[in-house]
């Protein structure tokens, strides 16, 4: 393929997807590079965390999606991306391999941040971005369970029946909501030595409201529902100490072993690969055309890019966002390749935002026009199902949701994982025990 004009996408999100199947429609030769060999629905992920969905049901291999044949024009490459050599046009990945291009769609998203502490927090606060993470994140859930059964020590049965959720937005709000219906509503006769209703499920947020990018009356609602869901809701509680012990969430410490991180969010690291000033969170300040000044051919969409809207304002970091420009970037291509007339510059069509609260409940904005409580909640179904990719993906989302809402039953609890911390929690809870009153000592 030497010498063909070829479009390479680093990313294969919301963003880099859209931008393939658009290419692909119109026959543009491309190469597509992600980490991993799947794409994921990440809206739906804390549901994997939460033992609602299994990683299959939200997540679908990219080669199914494109499918690449034997002609040559679609390249799927499972790789990691280490630099650009924008002068060459080639990307760089780890283990030496160049990729060349002729143009360049960075697309490689977002990661979540603990502002400067991820090496003191991050063993002990994981966060939620990936299936690796549902997954971990799901077995330390059910496995606090199994070990509050074994433990005849009240403290320390507290300690292991108490959930934190760092972060009030969206993923948060549903993650703290999932987990309490979980607890009170799923695993309520399961267990013989404890009552899962009595898990305290903690929320914290370090400014004032939750869901602060909506109006401050629907996160006033937000924080009832999860009230009548059993979620204790701690805002004005900037996190200033995770440990093995637990967190100190303003100037309230809480005892716990379970401690899950959905505050803040940066862009991966597209500016570094280019060599550019990036803003304060990462993001790569661009064009209205998504173009980078000086660097022809190289366009960055999605959360790893800073655009503004027609308000003047920075886009937020949303699916449709990401959807919208990498149709937008490929139809730019694609124009380019054929000699017409450029587009005019990127414009947002914003059909709205949501987010569920929990069982039956969920809040909406779409323009001037908001919307709360089970209607929203059904809306916030149907977007999302739609959003997935795969018929099979939305016909089994579809009937488990349906189960759930029926039966409260949730079918994806299953702890995997490495089996020697199960078989120490399991087959010996006095270690265990030993090892938490050492920690529960630690804090008299």
């Amino acid at each position: 393929m030497a010498g063909e004009e070829r479009v390479v996408i680093v990313g294969a999100g919301f963003g880099g997807l859209s931008a393939a199947k658009s290419l692909a429609r119109a026959g543009v030769p491309f190469t597509i590079i992600d980490k991993r060999n799947h794409h994921l629905f990440q809206p739906l992920l804390y549901q994997v965390a939460t033992a609602a969905l299994s990683p299959a049901e939200i997540a679908v291999p990219i080669r199914a999606v494109l499918a690449p044949g034997k002609g040559g024009s679609i390249e799927i490459l499972m790789e990691e991306i280490e630099g650009i050599d924008t002068a060459r046009r080639v990307v760089r990945a780890v283990g030496g391999d160049e990729i060349a291009y002729s143009q360049l769609i960075l697309a490689t998203g977002s990661a979540f941040t603990y502002f400067g502490r991820e090496d003191e927090w991050r063993p002990f606060a994981p966060a939620l971005k990936s299936i690796d993470d549902a997954l971990n994140i799901r077995r330390r859930v059910l496995l606090a369970f199994e070990r509050a059964e074994t433990t005849d020590n009240p403290d320390l049965r507290k300690r292991l029946m108490t959930f934190v959720v760092i972060g009030g937005g969206p993923t948060g709000v549903e993650t703290a909501g999932a987990l309490a219906e979980l607890a009170k509503a799923t695993l309520a006769k399961d267990f013989t030595n404890i009552d899962p209703r009595d898990t305290r499920v903690v929320l914290v947020e370090a400014v004032d409201t939750l869901l602060n990018a909506y109006p401050a009356h629907l996160g006033a609602y937000t924080e009832r529902k999860l009230a009548d869901l059993g979620v204790e809701v701690h805002t004005n509680s900037p996190v200033k100490r995770i440990d093995e012990n637990g967190v100190l969430a303003g100037d309230d410490f809480i005892e716990t072993s379970n401690i899950f991180w959905c505050a803040g969010v940066e862009a991966t690291p597209a500016g570094k690969w280019l060599g550019l000033k990036t803003n304060k969170n990462g993001t790569v300040p661009v064009s209205r055309d998504l173009t980078i000044p000086d660097l022809p051919g190289v366009f960055v969409i999605g959360d790893a890019a800073s655009v503004e809207g027609d308000d003047g304002k920075p886009l937020p970091a949303l699916a449709p966002v990401a959807k919208q420009q990498g149709q937008y970037v490929a139809e730019a291509i694609i124009r380019a390749q054929q000699g017409q007339s450029p587009q005019g510059p990127f414009r947002y069509r914003d059909w709205g935002t949501m987010a569920t609260i929990g069982r039956s409940a969920a809040v909406g904005k779409f323009g001037k026009l908001e919307v709360k409580g089970f209607p929203a909640w059904m809306l916030w179904g149907a977007v999302h199902i739609a959003y997935l990719v795969g018929f099979r993906n939305r016909i089994n989302v579809l009937v488990n949701w349906l189960w759930n809402w029926l039966t409260y039953a949730k079918g994806a609890r299953l702890i995997t994982g490495p089996d020697e911390a199960a078989t120490r929690a399991l087959d010996n809870p006095k270690a265990v025990d030993e090892e938490l009153d050492k920690s529960v000592n630690a804090l008299d």
